[in-house]
C-alpha cells in the first residue's frame, strides 16, 4: 500500500499538467436531570430540498470552480499548523498568500498574511503591528478579537485561535481556525475588533480575494453509513473526511423518542490500532453531530476504526427496592449500582437519600414508595451533591421527600439513565485520494 506522501506526489505530477471541578460537575448533572426531550423539526425536508436546489443551480451554472492545488511537502499536524507563522507554512508549499492590511486611526496595522483551506476548516494567519514607539500593553489575543469569515455561501464562525507577542512587544502574530468556507467564494471578509479604553468595541472588516486553486483538498473522504444500536435508539456514523488540518466524522442520532440522547457518549478513532487525539464534538439540530480528531498519521494506513466506547444507556428496574436496611452498601441493578444511604423521618414525612455514579439519573415521573400498603409519590427532590468515598471516588446523592406518616417499605422505580459502556467497533475502508 502506498503512503500518503507517495499518493500526494502522484497528485502533484498530475496537476502540473493541468492549467489551473466538583461544583461544576454538580451543576452539569443537575442541568442534565431537567433536559427536555426535543422533537425533530418537520422543516428538515424542506431545508434539504432548498439546499439541494441551490447546489444544483451552482453546478449547472457558469460559475467555474478551479481545481484544488497540490499541497505537498511535509504534512504538518494540526498543532504544528496552529503554532507556525505563515512564512514557515508557505515554505512547505501550503496555502494562499494574502498580504492584505488595514491601518487603524492610531497607526496600528492589521495584516492577513495568508490562509489555508480544506474541506474541514480554514486557517487564517495574521499579524498586528503597533505604530513606531508603541508596544502592546496586553496580549493581542485579548486586545483584538476576530469575528466571522463571510463570503458567497460562506458564514463561518471562528472555532479557536492562538498566538503571541514578539519579544519587543511591537507585533502580535496569530492564527485563527474557522469553519470551512465555500469553494465558490471569490472574496472573503473577516471582521477584526478592538477593545477601546472606554469599554466599547471598534470593528474593522478586511476583505481579500480567495483563490480556491491555492487551497488544499482532503486526503480521505469516505461514506461510512454504518450504525451502532444503543438502548434507546441508534448512533449512525455517516462519513469521514481527513485533511491536513483535522479529521471530521459526521453522523446523527436516531432515538426512539425522536429526541436527543441525554449523554452524547464518547467515540474514539483508531488508525493501525493507535488512537487519534480527539479535538472535540459539535451537535446540531435534527440530532446531527460532528466529531473532530487530529490529522491522520502520514505513514502507511492499514486500518481505520471508529469505536463507540460509551453512550447513553437505560436500565429498567423490574422489582421494587427494599428500604428495610438502608446503608452505604450498593444495590446492583443490571450492570449498574445505586446506593440507598438513609431513610429518615421528618416533620412532613420521610426523606430517602439515594446515590449513584456521576450522570446516573433516576426516572422521577412515577417515582414513589410503598408505605402502609399505599403508594406515595415523591413530593420534592433536592439538587445533587457529591459524596466523597475517601478512596479517590466520588458519587452523587440526592434527597427524595415523601409525604407519609408511615415508614416507607419499598422504593418503586421504573428505571434510570446512565453512561453505558458499549465498545462497538466500525471498520472504515481506506481509499487515499490520488
Amino acid at each position: 500500500m502506498k503512503t500518503i506522501e507517495e499518493r500526494l506526489q502522484e497528485h502533484k505530477q498530475t496537476l502540473n499538467i493541468v492549467q489551473a471541578p466538583s461544583e461544576l460537575e454538580g451543576r452539569l448533572r443537575n442541568a442534565l436531570e431537567h433536559v427536555p426531550t426535543k422533537k425533530r423539526n418537520m422543516n428538515r425536508a424542506m431545508t434539504w430540498v432548498a439546499s439541494s436546489a441551490a447546489a444544483l443551480l451552482l453546478i449547472v451554472g457558469t460559475y467555474q470552480y478551479p481545481a484544488f492545488a497540490y499541497y505537498g511537502g511535509k504534512l504538518f499536524n494540526k498543532i504544528e499548523l496552529m503554532s507556525l507563522s505563515f512564512s514557515k507554512v508557505a515554505e512547505q508549499g501550503y496555502g494562499q498568500t494574502v498580504n492584505k492590511s488595514k491601518t487603524l486611526d492610531d497607526g496600528t496595522v492589521i495584516t492577513i498574511n495568508g490562509v489555508i483551506a480544506d474541506d474541514n476548516a480554514l486557517l487564517m494567519y495574521y499579524t498586528i503591528d503597533r505604530p513606531a514607539g508603541s508596544v502592546f500593553t496586553d496580549n493581542g489575543l485579548f486586545l483584538y478579537g476576530v469575528g466571522k469569515m463571510q463570503g458567497f455561501l460562506t458564514d463561518s464562525d471562528p472555532k479557536e485561535g492562538s498566538g503571541g507577542n514578539s519579544k519587543d512587544e511591537t507585533q502580535y502574530e496569530g492564527v485563527y481556525k474557522f469553519e470551512p468556507v465555500s469553494p465558490f467564494s471569490r472574496t472573503l471578509t473577516v471582521t477584526f475588533s478592538e477593545r477601546l479604553d472606554n469599554g466599547e468595541q471598534a470593528s474593522y472588516p478586511i476583505s481579500f480575494k480567495f483563490e480556491a486553486n491555492k487551497a488544499m483538498k482532503s486526503m480521505l473522504e469516505e461514506d461510512i453509513s454504518k450504525s451502532v444500536p444503543v438502548d434507546q435508539g441508534t448512533v449512525r456514523y455517516d462519513s469521514i473526511t481527513a485533511s491536513p488540518t483535522s479529521t471530521i466524522v459526521k453522523g446523527h442520532y436516531e432515538m426512539d423518542d425522536e429526541g436527543y440522547p441525554r449523554f452524547p457518549g464518547k467515540t474514539k478513532l483508531y488508525v493501525n490500532g493507535a488512537e487519534v487525539k480527539s479535538l472535540g464534538m459539535r451537535s446540531y439540530r435534527f440530532g446531527e453531530f460532528e466529531l473532530e480528531f487530529d490529522v491522520l498519521p502520514t505513514d502507511k494506513m492499514e486500518t481505520i476504526e471508529i469505536v463507540l466506547e460509551n453512550f447513553a444507556g437505560y436500565q429498567k428496574v423490574e422489582e421494587p427496592i427494599s428500604l428495610a436496611s438502608p446503608s452505604d452498601q450498593s444495590i446492583k441493578i443490571g450492570n449498574e449500582k445505586i446506593w440507598i444511604r438513609s431513610v429518615t423521618k421528618t416533620d412532613t414525612g420521610y426523606d430517602i437519600v439515594i446515590a449513584g455514579k456521576q450522570f446516573t439519573i433516576l426516572e422521577t415521573e412515577d417515582l414513589s414508595v410503598q408505605a402502609g400498603g399505599i403508594v406515595i409519590p415523591v413530593s420534592s427532590i433536592s439538587s445533587s451533591r457529591p459524596w466523597d468515598l475517601k478512596n479517590g471516588n466520588i458519587l452523587w446523592e440526592q434527597t427524595y421527600s415523601f409525604n407519609t406518616m408511615e415508614e416507607p417499605e419499598r422504593l418503586l422505580l421504573d428505571g434510570f439513565h446512565y453512561i453505558k459502556t458499549y465498545d462497538k467497533t466500525i471498520s472504515i475502508p481506506i481509499d487515499i485520494k490520488k
